[in-house]
């Protein structure tokens, strides 16, 4: 699904960006097709299901439904529909029964019911709500994510998992023979540029790498593959990994073709907004460049934040940034 529209100017490359939980739809809403700027000439995104908690949880445990709501959110990140339908898909009932659900969440478990599969529910919602772009389950099998801790404990089920708060030795899904939908793994073939993160590393980023047949079509495509490092650790899952130690995460579970470059932030962040950061667990991502080097990677150094109540990425810088790279990328080609 090529943009196709004549005001979208000078689009470049197809890019494919992997993930789930907040990272991901930030990362969509900053790449997306905007009117009178350069532009992907296709923008895809594949989406983690693994979700047991919150509203998602409920839905997997009571109808046996597929995670809703990392791929909900993206598909709002990417949608062109009317304001007042995408506010509806986010909006959350706050009393009775229906306490934490999204009807985002609701109407895309119904409408799987109603079409027989998720994955054609999630094709189908690309013209309801006039998505720019492409969305794909990472897996059309209701899995589950199971870790391994050093202490010898087994954990099912990523919410538990994320509450376990140890170092997370092994990681996998069950059933380990899940398999994508071919749609996603076709524009992991054809693209120039594939994404992973930023976003949780175990419970985001590696449940899509996974899944077999898309972990082996990233490592067999000749695109541009970058880790966009997160901003700073997140407690009980990555505490005191630098850079590198989450790309070797990404390794032990695939091979070292599954990423060749590194995009990391090296503005440094307020002692303000990092103070109330460290009493929450969380230190900025320390970024070992001969570390890194060392793993074979193209090391990526650029101001990427944006400081608020929350840091985040800055949704400019990245869309330029990306932008550049892709720029390079296609050049080459």
């Amino acid at each position: 699904m090529s943009f196709g529209d004549s005001s979208l100017k000078n689009t470049l490359g197809k890019v494919v960006a992997i993930g789930g939980g907040t990272g991901l739809p930030a990362l969509l809403e900053a790449l997306r097709p905007v009117r009178g700027e350069a532009n992907f000439e296709k923008l895809s995104a594949i989406v983690t299901v693994s979700d047991t908690g919150g509203s998602s949880g409920r839905l997997r445990r009571d109808l046996g439904t597929l995670a809703p709501g990392d791929i909900r959110n993206c598909l709002v990140a990417l949608s062109d529909a009317p304001e007042l339908l995408r506010k509806l898909f986010q909006y959350r009932f706050s009393t009775g029964e229906l306490e934490g659900h999204s009807f985002g969440n609701l109407f895309i478990v119904a409408l799987a019911e109603v079409m027989g599969d998720f994955s054609t529910a999630i094709e189908k919602l690309h013209d309801i709500l006039a998505i720019k772009g492409q969305i794909f389950p990472s897996t059309r099998e209701n899995v589950e994510l199971v870790a391994r801790f050093d202490d010898g404990s087994v954990i099912k089920g990523e919410e538990l998992i994320t509450q376990k708060r140890g170092r997370i030795v092994e990681i996998s899904l069950e059933p380990k023979n899940c398999s994508p939908p071919q749609g996603a793994i076709e524009v992991l073939s054809e693209a120039d540029l594939i994404l992973l993160g930023p976003g949780s590393l175990f419970t985001s980023v590696i449940p899509n790498i996974l899944v077999p047949k898309i972990k082996e079509t990233i490592i067999k495509s000749k695109a541009r593959k970058i880790y966009i490092c997160n901003l700073v650790t997140q407690p009980g899952e990555t505490d005191n990994f630098s850079a590198s130690d989450h790309i070797k995460e990404i390794f032990k579970i695939s091979s070292n073709e599954i990423v060749d470059t590194i995009l990391v932030n090296t503005e440094k962040i307020s002692e303000k907004v990092l103070k109330n950061y460290l009493e929450k667990g969380s230190a900025p991502v320390k970024i070992d460049e001969d570390e890194l080097y060392s793993l074979n990677l193209a090391v990526v150094k650029k101001d990427l934040v944006l400081e608020g109540e929350f840091l985040r990425h800055d949704p400019i810088k990245l869309r330029k940034t990306i932008f550049e790279l892709m720029k390079t990328t296609v050049e080459k080609i």
